[in-house]
Protein backbone atom coordinates (compact mmCIF):
# COMPACT_ATOMS: atom_id res chain seq x y z
CA UNK A 1 0.00 0.00 0.00
CA UNK A 2 1.23 3.71 -0.91
CA UNK A 3 -0.17 7.48 -0.53
CA UNK A 4 -0.74 6.67 -4.85
CA UNK A 5 -2.75 3.86 -4.39
CA UNK A 6 -4.85 5.48 -1.92
CA UNK A 7 -4.87 8.41 -3.89
CA UNK A 8 -6.08 6.38 -6.83
CA UNK A 9 -8.80 4.77 -5.03
CA UNK A 10 -10.56 8.22 -4.08
CA UNK A 11 -10.09 9.24 -8.00
CA UNK A 12 -12.87 6.43 -7.96
CA UNK A 13 -14.80 8.97 -5.87
CA UNK A 14 -14.43 12.51 -6.62
CA UNK A 15 -15.60 15.00 -5.07
CA UNK A 16 -18.89 17.01 -6.26
CA UNK A 17 -20.57 20.14 -4.99
CA UNK A 18 -24.76 20.34 -4.95
CA UNK A 19 -26.31 23.67 -4.09
CA UNK A 20 -28.61 23.84 -0.82
CA UNK A 21 -30.82 26.33 0.94
CA UNK A 22 -28.00 27.13 2.79
CA UNK A 23 -24.76 27.05 0.95
CA UNK A 24 -22.85 24.71 -1.57
CA UNK A 25 -21.93 21.49 0.25
CA UNK A 26 -18.39 19.19 -1.38
CA UNK A 27 -18.85 15.46 -1.28
CA UNK A 28 -18.09 12.44 -2.32
CA UNK A 29 -20.66 9.47 -3.70
CA UNK A 30 -20.48 5.62 -3.80
CA UNK A 31 -22.43 2.67 -4.17
CA UNK A 32 -26.08 3.36 -5.85
CA UNK A 33 -26.67 6.93 -6.57
CA UNK A 34 -30.25 5.93 -7.90
CA UNK A 35 -31.36 5.27 -4.31
CA UNK A 36 -31.96 7.54 -1.43
CA UNK A 37 -29.04 7.92 1.10
CA UNK A 38 -28.69 4.98 3.15
CA UNK A 39 -25.22 5.97 4.94
CA UNK A 40 -24.37 9.89 5.47
CA UNK A 41 -20.30 10.46 7.17
CA UNK A 42 -19.30 13.50 8.77
CA UNK A 43 -15.41 13.72 9.37
CA UNK A 44 -13.31 15.26 12.34
CA UNK A 45 -11.81 18.54 12.84
CA UNK A 46 -8.64 17.74 11.01
CA UNK A 47 -10.42 15.67 8.62
CA UNK A 48 -12.61 15.94 5.24
CA UNK A 49 -14.12 13.25 2.68
CA UNK A 50 -11.34 11.74 2.19
CA UNK A 51 -10.61 9.93 5.39
CA UNK A 52 -13.58 7.10 4.42
CA UNK A 53 -11.75 6.30 1.28
CA UNK A 54 -12.00 2.39 2.53
CA UNK A 55 -15.97 2.84 2.97
CA UNK A 56 -16.15 4.74 -0.40
CA UNK A 57 -14.61 1.40 -1.64
CA UNK A 58 -16.74 -1.11 0.40
CA UNK A 59 -20.01 1.01 -0.76
CA UNK A 60 -18.63 0.87 -4.31
CA UNK A 61 -18.42 -3.16 -4.56
CA UNK A 62 -21.65 -3.52 -2.49
CA UNK A 63 -23.41 -1.21 -4.84
CA UNK A 64 -22.31 -2.88 -7.90
CA UNK A 65 -23.71 -5.80 -6.49
CA UNK A 66 -26.13 -5.27 -4.61
CA UNK A 67 -27.60 -2.39 -5.52
CA UNK A 68 -28.55 -1.65 -1.86
CA UNK A 69 -26.19 1.26 -0.62
CA UNK A 70 -25.89 5.28 -1.21
CA UNK A 71 -23.21 6.48 0.77
CA UNK A 72 -22.33 9.86 0.75
CA UNK A 73 -19.52 12.14 2.83
CA UNK A 74 -19.29 15.21 3.08
CA UNK A 75 -16.84 17.84 3.82
CA UNK A 76 -18.12 19.64 6.74
CA UNK A 77 -18.95 23.10 6.17
CA UNK A 78 -15.73 25.46 5.58
CA UNK A 79 -13.41 22.65 5.03
CA UNK A 80 -12.73 21.46 1.50
CA UNK A 81 -10.90 17.94 -0.42
CA UNK A 82 -9.83 17.47 -3.69
CA UNK A 83 -7.17 15.37 -5.76
CA UNK A 84 -4.27 16.79 -6.85
CA UNK A 85 -4.22 18.97 -9.77
CA UNK A 86 -8.27 19.93 -9.67
CA UNK A 87 -9.52 22.78 -8.93
CA UNK A 88 -9.51 23.80 -5.31
CA UNK A 89 -13.34 23.85 -3.88
CA UNK A 90 -15.01 23.86 -0.77
CA UNK A 91 -18.41 23.56 1.12
CA UNK A 92 -19.87 26.96 2.15
CA UNK A 93 -18.81 27.38 5.40
CA UNK A 94 -21.81 28.65 8.01
CA UNK A 95 -22.38 32.55 8.73
CA UNK A 96 -21.86 32.70 12.37
CA UNK A 97 -18.23 32.96 13.47
CA UNK A 98 -18.99 30.78 16.63
CA UNK A 99 -21.63 28.25 14.77
CA UNK A 100 -23.26 25.41 17.34
CA UNK A 101 -23.61 21.61 16.29
CA UNK A 102 -27.24 22.69 15.16
CA UNK A 103 -25.89 24.91 12.60
CA UNK A 104 -23.79 22.38 10.91
CA UNK A 105 -26.71 19.33 11.72
CA UNK A 106 -29.14 22.05 9.94
CA UNK A 107 -26.90 21.88 6.51
CA UNK A 108 -26.34 18.61 6.96
CA UNK A 109 -30.25 18.25 6.22
CA UNK A 110 -30.49 21.11 3.99
CA UNK A 111 -27.62 18.93 1.49
CA UNK A 112 -30.01 15.78 2.00
CA UNK A 113 -33.30 17.80 1.07
CA UNK A 114 -30.99 18.96 -2.12
CA UNK A 115 -29.83 15.36 -2.96
CA UNK A 116 -33.25 14.36 -2.30
CA UNK A 117 -35.15 17.01 -4.92
CA UNK A 118 -32.11 16.37 -7.14
CA UNK A 119 -32.52 12.50 -7.51
CA UNK A 120 -36.26 12.47 -7.38
CA UNK A 121 -36.06 10.17 -4.73
CA UNK A 122 -38.38 9.24 -1.73
CA UNK A 123 -36.22 10.06 1.62
CA UNK A 124 -35.37 7.29 3.79
CA UNK A 125 -33.78 7.10 7.31
CA UNK A 126 -30.16 7.22 6.86
CA UNK A 127 -27.61 5.45 9.34
CA UNK A 128 -25.33 8.91 10.59
CA UNK A 129 -21.91 7.87 11.03
CA UNK A 130 -19.72 10.84 12.85
CA UNK A 131 -16.41 10.54 13.87
CA UNK A 132 -14.23 12.51 16.24
CA UNK A 133 -16.01 16.57 15.90
CA UNK A 134 -18.05 14.69 13.43
CA UNK A 135 -19.95 12.80 16.26
CA UNK A 136 -21.08 16.02 17.95
CA UNK A 137 -22.69 17.07 14.10
CA UNK A 138 -24.29 13.86 13.82
CA UNK A 139 -25.75 13.63 17.49
CA UNK A 140 -27.23 17.13 16.84
CA UNK A 141 -28.41 16.28 13.53
CA UNK A 142 -30.61 13.07 15.11
CA UNK A 143 -32.08 15.48 17.23
CA UNK A 144 -33.00 17.78 14.88
CA UNK A 145 -34.44 15.49 12.77
CA UNK A 146 -35.11 11.57 14.87
CA UNK A 147 -37.60 10.59 12.13
CA UNK A 148 -34.77 10.51 9.31
CA UNK A 149 -32.17 8.89 11.39
CA UNK A 150 -32.30 5.15 11.38
CA UNK A 151 -29.13 4.53 13.39
CA UNK A 152 -26.42 6.63 14.86
CA UNK A 153 -22.86 5.44 14.79
CA UNK A 154 -19.87 7.39 17.07
CA UNK A 155 -16.41 6.55 15.93
CA UNK A 156 -13.62 8.27 18.54
CA UNK A 157 -16.60 10.39 19.57
CA UNK A 158 -15.42 14.18 20.81
CA UNK A 159 -17.63 15.09 23.78
CA UNK A 160 -17.00 18.71 23.24
CA UNK A 161 -16.02 21.21 26.44
CA UNK A 162 -19.05 22.94 27.17
CA UNK A 163 -18.86 20.82 30.79
CA UNK A 164 -14.93 22.41 31.26
CA UNK A 165 -14.29 25.58 33.10
CA UNK A 166 -14.64 28.77 30.89
CA UNK A 167 -10.71 29.17 31.53
CA UNK A 168 -9.86 25.47 30.39
CA UNK A 169 -12.57 26.31 27.54
CA UNK A 170 -10.52 29.22 26.19
CA UNK A 171 -7.32 27.82 27.10
CA UNK A 172 -7.90 25.25 24.61
CA UNK A 173 -9.52 26.91 21.92
CA UNK A 174 -6.78 29.20 21.80
CA UNK A 175 -4.03 27.02 22.13
CA UNK A 176 -5.59 25.52 18.79
CA UNK A 177 -5.57 28.63 17.05
CA UNK A 178 -2.52 29.87 17.82
CA UNK A 179 -0.80 25.94 16.77
CA UNK A 180 -2.81 26.65 13.59
CA UNK A 181 -1.66 30.26 12.86
CA UNK A 182 2.03 29.36 13.80
CA UNK A 183 2.09 26.34 11.60
CA UNK A 184 0.02 26.63 8.66
CA UNK A 185 -1.73 23.26 7.54
CA UNK A 186 0.47 21.80 6.35
CA UNK A 187 2.88 22.63 9.36
CA UNK A 188 -0.04 21.24 11.53
CA UNK A 189 -0.20 18.22 9.46
CA UNK A 190 3.32 17.46 9.53
CA UNK A 191 3.56 17.62 13.52
CA UNK A 192 -0.17 16.35 14.27
CA UNK A 193 -0.71 13.65 11.20
CA UNK A 194 1.30 11.09 13.13
CA UNK A 195 -0.52 11.10 15.97
CA UNK A 196 -3.75 10.59 14.34
CA UNK A 197 -2.66 6.60 14.01
CA UNK A 198 -1.36 4.52 16.51
CA UNK A 199 2.22 3.86 16.50
CA UNK A 200 2.52 0.96 14.60
CA UNK A 201 0.85 1.84 11.49
CA UNK A 202 1.67 2.08 8.56
CA UNK A 203 3.56 4.72 6.99
CA UNK A 204 1.79 4.85 4.03
CA UNK A 205 -1.51 5.49 5.73
CA UNK A 206 0.48 8.32 8.29
CA UNK A 207 1.49 10.66 5.55
CA UNK A 208 -2.03 10.11 3.66
CA UNK A 209 -3.70 11.45 6.67
CA UNK A 210 -0.88 13.98 6.71
CA UNK A 211 -1.82 15.15 2.98
CA UNK A 212 -5.80 14.92 4.02
CA UNK A 213 -4.75 17.55 7.03
CA UNK A 214 -2.87 19.74 5.08
CA UNK A 215 -6.50 20.40 3.19
CA UNK A 216 -7.85 22.12 5.99
CA UNK A 217 -9.19 25.89 5.54
CA UNK A 218 -8.08 28.32 8.55
CA UNK A 219 -11.36 29.71 8.41
CA UNK A 220 -13.21 26.54 8.34
CA UNK A 221 -10.87 25.09 10.69
CA UNK A 222 -11.49 27.94 13.11
CA UNK A 223 -15.61 27.78 13.20
CA UNK A 224 -14.88 24.20 13.86
CA UNK A 225 -12.66 24.72 16.81
CA UNK A 226 -15.14 27.22 18.58
CA UNK A 227 -17.70 24.66 18.03
CA UNK A 228 -15.44 21.94 19.68
CA UNK A 229 -15.09 24.52 22.67
CA UNK A 230 -18.40 25.33 23.47
CA UNK A 231 -20.14 21.45 22.40
CA UNK A 232 -21.84 19.36 24.40
CA UNK A 233 -22.46 16.22 22.80
CA UNK A 234 -23.81 14.34 25.95
CA UNK A 235 -26.81 16.71 26.40
CA UNK A 236 -27.40 15.94 22.77
CA UNK A 237 -27.17 12.33 23.15
CA UNK A 238 -29.80 12.27 25.97
CA UNK A 239 -32.36 13.34 23.26
CA UNK A 240 -31.03 10.86 20.62
CA UNK A 241 -34.50 8.27 20.18
CA UNK A 242 -32.57 6.06 17.64
CA UNK A 243 -30.67 3.45 18.19
CA UNK A 244 -26.82 4.52 18.93
CA UNK A 245 -23.22 2.33 19.42
CA UNK A 246 -19.92 3.70 19.92
CA UNK A 247 -16.29 2.30 18.74
CA UNK A 248 -12.54 3.44 19.26
CA UNK A 249 -9.62 2.43 19.03
CA UNK A 250 -7.23 1.31 21.98
CA UNK A 251 -4.33 3.09 21.28
CA UNK A 252 -6.29 6.84 20.18
CA UNK A 253 -4.66 9.40 22.15
CA UNK A 254 -6.66 11.97 21.04
CA UNK A 255 -10.13 10.89 22.61
CA UNK A 256 -9.26 7.77 24.77
CA UNK A 257 -10.64 4.51 25.08
CA UNK A 258 -11.70 5.76 28.87
CA UNK A 259 -13.83 9.36 27.54
CA UNK A 260 -15.19 6.75 24.70
CA UNK A 261 -16.40 4.16 27.15
CA UNK A 262 -18.09 7.20 29.30
CA UNK A 263 -19.97 8.24 26.06
CA UNK A 264 -21.59 4.85 25.16
CA UNK A 265 -22.63 3.90 29.01
CA UNK A 266 -24.15 7.46 28.99
CA UNK A 267 -26.68 6.60 26.92
CA UNK A 268 -26.52 2.65 27.34
CA UNK A 269 -24.80 1.91 24.02
CA UNK A 270 -22.70 -1.03 23.37
CA UNK A 271 -19.25 -0.29 22.53
CA UNK A 272 -16.62 -1.75 20.60
CA UNK A 273 -12.99 -1.66 21.02
CA UNK A 274 -10.66 -1.72 17.98
CA UNK A 275 -7.61 -3.24 18.79
CA UNK A 276 -4.81 -1.53 17.47
CA UNK A 277 -5.87 1.36 16.11
CA UNK A 278 -5.54 4.86 16.74
CA UNK A 279 -8.02 8.24 16.69
CA UNK A 280 -8.42 7.50 12.58
CA UNK A 281 -10.23 4.22 13.24
CA UNK A 282 -11.97 4.21 9.99
CA UNK A 283 -8.63 4.38 8.27
CA UNK A 284 -6.66 1.94 9.96
CA UNK A 285 -9.41 -0.82 11.01
CA UNK A 286 -11.64 -0.20 7.68
CA UNK A 287 -12.40 -3.90 7.58
CA UNK A 288 -13.79 -3.98 11.71
CA UNK A 289 -15.65 -0.24 11.16
CA UNK A 290 -17.36 -0.97 8.08
CA UNK A 291 -18.89 -4.27 9.47
CA UNK A 292 -20.45 -1.82 12.38
CA UNK A 293 -22.01 0.38 9.60
CA UNK A 294 -23.76 -2.18 8.41
CA UNK A 295 -21.89 -2.11 4.82
CA UNK A 296 -21.54 -5.85 4.90
CA UNK A 297 -19.30 -8.21 3.11
CA UNK A 298 -16.48 -5.50 3.54
CA UNK A 299 -13.17 -4.94 1.29
CA UNK A 300 -10.86 -7.82 1.33
CA UNK A 301 -7.64 -6.75 3.11
CA UNK A 302 -4.16 -7.47 0.83
CA UNK A 303 -6.25 -7.49 -2.20
CA UNK A 304 -5.52 -4.61 -5.18
CA UNK A 305 -7.61 -2.21 -2.74
CA UNK A 306 -4.32 -2.65 -0.60
CA UNK A 307 -6.48 -2.52 2.22
CA UNK A 308 -4.85 -3.16 5.83
CA UNK A 309 -5.20 -6.41 7.70
CA UNK A 310 -7.50 -6.06 10.64
CA UNK A 311 -5.70 -6.61 13.85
Amino acid sequence: MTVNSLQNLLRAHPVTQIDTAGGRVQFRQAGNARLAPTHVLMHGIGSNSASWVWQLQAAAKLGAEQTKVNLLAWDAPGYSSAESGSDRGESAPLAPDAPTAQDYAQRLWQWLDAMQAASGQAARPVTLVGHSLGALMAASAACLAPARVARLLLLAPAQGYARASPEERRNKLQNRLDTLAALGPAGLAEKRGPAMLSPLADAALVAFAQSVMAQIIPAGYTQASRLLSEGDLLKDLAAVVCPVAVASGDADTVTPPAGCQAVARHVGAPYTPLTGAGHLCALERPLKVNRLMGLGSPIEPATATGAPHDR
